[in-house]
């Protein structure tokens, strides 16, 4: 793992793993989210793929969501339209993907992070996976995201946890709400769980899991462009003081 983060894809057995790391909790810079949605691209239009596996490094956070860093240096609208794109770019790059994806998530996933969760087709975790939305509390929102995690696990659940930003939400809450669909007591397990269902879905015909992922995701097709306004709207609010001074106060935590 580099200063910067890095992409790291495998595949063996038509199983193509990719793994995303950065020393800050797995959190994702710009730069790490163009290679991600690449990523996902690429081993999806892979003609020897046939599964895939999002992960991230390390037994302890999945994903701390944005870069602090990088937001504190947002200075001009089109800058913060640009940075919340590249979350934007994943979701639609995983929801655009003809393979099936499964998400491995070992640990906490914040922000971002609960909409990668939400972006896969089928999302497996340990119990220690909480998650929390907590854009609202340094004066955003989870605009960008929001469609992901709101399809997964309802406009309820969504609102409670845009709402409620600084509130965590256990494995077994996410699991009941559809976002996760099993949870595991260790990482090994939740591996063992991951491998199997990957060997599985690489044995089934590609053509019938095609046909059933553009199914899965029907009424999405409008993604590109709804996202992308949301990344606007974003890109706009994380300009305020409010949001300066709150990132601020988190860091110095």
């Amino acid at each position: 793992m580099t200063e910067q983060g890095s992409i790291d894809i495998s595949s063996q057995d038509g199983i193509a793993t990719i793994t995303f790391s950065h020393p800050k909790s797995n959190a994702l810079p710009g730069d790490l989210l163009t290679k991600l949605a690449e990523a996902i691209t690429s081993a999806g239009n892979d003609t020897s793929t046939k599964v895939m596996v999002l992960k991230s490094a390390g037994e302890k956070a999945f994903c701390a969501g944005a870069s602090f860093d990088e937001l504190l240096a947002i200075d001009d609208r089109e800058k913060g339209r640009l940075f919340f794109s590249g979350f934007a770019q994943v979701i639609n790059a995983a929801r655009k993907c003809p393979k099936f994806i499964i998400g491995r998530v070992q640990g906490k996933a914040v922000g971002g992070g609960v909409g990668m969760a939400s972006a896969v087709d089928y999302c497996l975790a340990t119990e220690a996976a909480s998650v929390k939305l907590s854009e609202l509390a340094i004066g955003i929102g989870p605009f960008v995201v929001g469609p992901a995690v709101e399809r997964k696990v309802g406009n309820s659940a969504f609102a409670q946890l845009a709402i409620n930003a600084t509130e965590w939400q256990s494995a077994e809450w996410a699991k009941g709400k559809g976002l996760y669909m099993e949870t595991y007591a260790s990482i090994s397990e939740l591996d063992s769980a991951v491998q199997s269902l990957a060997a599985q879905l690489a044995e089934s015909s590609p053509d019938a899991m095609k046909e059933l992922k553009r199914a899965l995701w029907e009424g999405t097709e409008h993604w590109d462009d709804l996202l992308a306004k949301r990344a606007a709207t974003s890109g706009e609010l994380v300009l305020s003081d409010f949001t300066a001074q709150a990132i601020a106060k988190f860091k110095a935590q």
